[in-house]
C-alpha cells in the first residue's frame, strides 16, 4: 500500500515489448528481488523477459499474478499453493478466504452491522476519488467512536477491505493511495491532539520494520493506541536495517522496540531475524511483534512478546508497567 508508483506511471515506463524491472516489481508487489528470483528457481514463475542489459522484466499481467499472490500470503496460503496460478483462480482463493471483506465490497448485497454500512460509505468515497467526503468522513467517525474503537473497529477493517479491492482489480493503487493518505493524515491529527502526560508513563516504543516490509499504516494504528496509553513513541518508518534499529534503539533510550510483519516473508527468515534482533538489543529492551506473519505465533522465540491483534496492546502495555 506503499508503493510510490501509480497506474498513470506505470503504464508511461513500460513499451509493447518491454516490462517493468525487478526493482519497480518489488514496489508494486511488496516479494522481494531475492524471492522473485527464488520462485522463478522453483516454480517456474514469473518468467521474466530479459531487456537488452540482461536484465529481468516483467509483463504487466505477471505483475497483476504477483499482486494477487503477495494479497493471498498476507492471509496465510502457502508460495507453493499460489504461486504461477492464473489470475482468476487467484481472485477465487482470495474470495474465498476473505468472505467477511467481499460481504462488504460487494454491490449487490446489503451490509449486515452499522460497522459495514460505514465502512461500505468509506468505500463509495474512495471509488468516488472524493478525499473531502472521505477525510469528513473519517474525521467525523473518529470523533464519535473515540480514538482506541475508530483503529480497532474501523481503520482496522476498512485498511484489509481496501487492500482487498486492490487485489480484486475494484481499486486501482492511486485509488488505494487516497486512502492511505488521508486515512495517515486523520490518525495523525488524532495523535497529536491526545493531551500530554504531565509525566510520561512509559514504555518509550521504538516503532519501525526490517527490510522488505513496506507497509506503514499497520504502525501508525499501534501508535495511536499506544499514545491513547500514554506511551512515548518513537517512529522510524519502515524498513529499517537490523543494526539501525538496535542503534536507535540505544540512541533514543527505548523501552521496547515493537516491530510489524505481514505474511511476505518465508518463517525461517523471520525467526533468523528476530533471534538477531534479541541478541543485539539490551536484555532489559522489550521487543514486541506482530501482523498477519503467521510464523510469529506458530513458532514463538524466547524474549519476544506477540500481539496478534490490536486489542492486545494494552495488556501488554500493562503487563510492562506491572513488571517495571
Amino acid at each position: 500500500m506503499n508503493s510510490s508508483t501509480t497506474p498513470i506511471a506505470l503504464a508511461a515506463s513500460v513499451s509493447d515489448d518491454a516490462g517493468l524491472p525487478i526493482a519497480a516489481v518489488e514496489r508494486e508487489t511488496g516479494l522481494g528481488k531475492d524471492t522473485l528470483r527464488v520462485w522463478e528457481r522453483r516454480y517456474g514463475f514469473p518468467t521474466p523477459l530479459r531487456d537488452a542489459s540482461g536484465d529481468r522484466v516483467y509483463s504487466l499481467d505477471q505483475v497483476q499474478q504477483l499482486r494477487l499472490i503477495s494479497r493471498l500470503l498476507g492471509i496465510g496460503l502457502r508460495p507453493g499453493k499460489v504461486v504461477g496460478l492464473d489470475q482468476a483462480t487467484l481472485q477465487d482463493l482470495l474470495t474465498q478466504r476473505s468472505p467477511v471483506q467481499n460481504t462488504v465490497l460487494s454491490k449487490t448485497k446489503s451490509p449486515s452491522s452499522g460497522a459495514d454500512l460505514v465502512i461500505g460509505d468509506l468505500l463509495h468515497a474512495i471509488g468516488a476519488h472524493d478525499p473531502h467526503t472521505l477525510r469528513y468522513s473519517l474525521s467525523h467517525a473518529q470523533l464519535r467512536m473515540g480514538l482506541a474503537p475508530f483503529v480497532t473497529d474501523l481503520v482496522a477493517p476498512l485498511t484489509t477491505a481496501v487492500g482487498e479491492a486492490w487485489a480484486q482489480g475494484r481499486f486501482e493503487i492511486f485509488e488505494e493511495h487516497l486512502y492511505t493518505e488521508v486515512i495517515t493524515g486523520v490518525l495523525r491529527h488524532a495523535i497529536a491532539s491526545l493531551a500530554l502526560q504531565p509525566v510520561s508513563q512509559g514504555p518509550k516504543v521504538l516503532l519501525t520494520t526490517v527490510p522488505q516490509e513496506q507497509h506503514s499504516l499497520g504502525l501508525l494504528m499501534v501508535e495511536a493506541l499506544l499514545a491513547l496509553e500514554g506511551c512515548t513513541c518513537v517512529s522510524l518508518g519502515t524498513q529499517t536495517p537490523l543494526s539501525d534499529i538496535v542503534e536507535a534503539a540505544q540512541a533514543h533510550q527505548v523501552d521496547v522496540v515493537a516491530l510489524s510483519f505481514s505474511n511476505l516473508h518465508k518463517a525461517a527468515v523471520v525467526r533468523a531475524s528476530l533471534r538477531e534482533l534479541r541478541a543485539q538489543l539490551l536484555a532489559s529492551t522489550a521487543l514486541w511483534v506482530g501482523g498477519a506473519c503467521t510464523a510469529l505465533y506458530q513458532w514463538p522465540v524466547a524474549g519476544i512478546s506477540t500481539v496478534q491483534h490490536l486489542s492486545g496492546l494494552q495488556p501488554l502495555v500493562a503487563q510492562w508497567r506491572h513488571a517495571n
